[in-house]
């Protein structure tokens, strides 16, 4: 049985202990100077996303350009995973 609800739950469903599951599973690495950043690396792309008070911000960098987005806490974690894979 996951710990995680369910990937139609919006993130603002989760508890933090769910959200920092998540960001683990996806392969994304806590910032130690600053818990409420995260990095994630692919081979297409990388990524900061930082969980802000209103919203997670995600800023992606590919070959030196950088893109950035918030997503709403009340979007569903699937929405939010789709999102941050899609990259730049």
């Amino acid at each position: 049985m996951s710990l995680l609800p369910s990937a139609n739950t919006p993130l603002d469903r989760h508890s933090l202990q769910s959200l920092e599951l998540w960001l683990t599973e996806l392969g994304a690495n806590r910032n130690m100077q600053d818990p409420c950043l995260w990095s994630l690396v692919t081979t297409e792309w990388t990524a900061e996303i930082e969980l802000g008070k209103e919203d997670l911000i995600v800023t992606w960098v590919k070959e030196g350009q950088s893109s950035s987005c918030s997503l709403s806490y009340g979007l569903s974690r699937n929405d939010i995973e789709n999102a941050i894979k899609q990259g730049l």
